[in-house]
């Protein structure tokens, strides 16, 4: 038995035996950052259960099966995830960009949304997972409000994700889609990490994604055309996840939610650690135009990165 880290709010084990391997998880009440963040440890019983449910309707091997639960110790157990897989994150950054890869993403993504968006069929969902508070916890604070609180200029649009994150509840949301949670292996891609899923404002699952995509384009800037190649086919796949009539809303909704996210990943209580304090300074100015001068379309946000 090893530990896996478990990033900054839980305890995550990989246990192996000659025949099997399992990852075990358990939840933290204080999360490991500088900043104060507490969270509620019950959040581990929605992720399983949300795991247990997505594991039903998602392409084979794409979430992991739960072998057993823990309620007592806020712990659970799953199949680990094969033995060649490797986060997305450390590829992109390894240089390893494979638009292949981007494209599987964005099919899991539209196959959750297409799967679970609202209807008269779906309303199982959002009674199960209407509750927003580990979310709230685990990502608006951090993310939103505190970022907001470092800009009070731009508070109103943050304040505006936050209100649309409880009005428009339309779809399941992971709530952490970042390249760090996406597997990769020979057999596909695995999405793991479903402790702040929650019924909610799909834009931000596709905002979450490409502003990973977009950092990076801002950390590797020799590298940004690539980074921009998998964000066109991950966008290209997800967009199909909302019904034709409500995709111009649905990019929207991304962009809106896409600036902020991208602000919060230098100023909240989150910041992405492979950044140098000169791309940091890069990051929120870029950050700034698109929260208070937003493009249309996805596509053009590549088209404002320094040449």
């Amino acid at each position: 038995m090893r530990s896996l880290g478990g990033g900054v709010s839980n305890t995550v084990l990989l246990a192996e035996s000659d025949t099997r391997r399992w990852v075990i998880k358990q939840s933290l009440g204080q999360l490991r950052v500088a900043e104060e963040w507490l969270a509620d440890r019950t959040r581990i019983y929605r992720e399983c259960e949300a795991i247990r449910r997505l594991f039903a309707i998602l392409p084979a091997g794409s979430v992991p099966a739960v072998e057993w639960e823990d309620r007592e110790n806020f712990t659970f157990a799953m199949e680990a995830a094969p033995v060649d897989a490797t986060d997305w994150k450390a590829l992109l950054l390894g240089g390893e960009i494979v638009q292949a890869q981007a494209e599987m993403g964005g099919r899991l993504v539209a196959t959750q949304f297409a799967s679970t968006w609202r209807s008269k069929e779906n309303l199982a969902w959002s009674e199960a997972f209407g509750d927003q508070r580990c979310f709230d916890e685990l990502r608006l604070d951090p993310y939103y409000r505190f970022t907001a609180a470092q800009h009070s200029d731009l508070a109103p649009a943050f304040e505006a994700c936050i209100e649309a994150c409880a009005r428009d509840t339309y779809a399941l949301v992971h709530g952490d889609l970042s390249p760090k949670n996406c597997l990769i292996s020979r057999e596909g891609m695995m999405l793991i990490d479903f402790e702040v899923i929650h019924y909610g404002d799909p834009g931000f699952d596709t905002g979450f994604l490409l502003n990973h995509l977009l950092l990076k384009s801002h950390h590797r800037p020799g590298w940004a055309s690539r980074y921009r190649a998998l964000a066109e086919a991950f966008w290209k796949e997800a967009r199909l996840g909302a019904p034709e009539s409500w995709r111009d809303w649905f990019e929207e909704s991304t962009i809106r939610h896409l600036g902020c996210l991208h602000l919060a990943r230098v100023d909240g209580k989150s910041p992405a650690e492979y950044l140098t304090p000169e791309a940091r300074e890069r990051v929120r100015g870029f950050a700034r135009e698109l929260i208070l001068w937003p493009p249309r379309r996805v596509g053009e946000i590549w088209d404002r990165l320094p040449q």
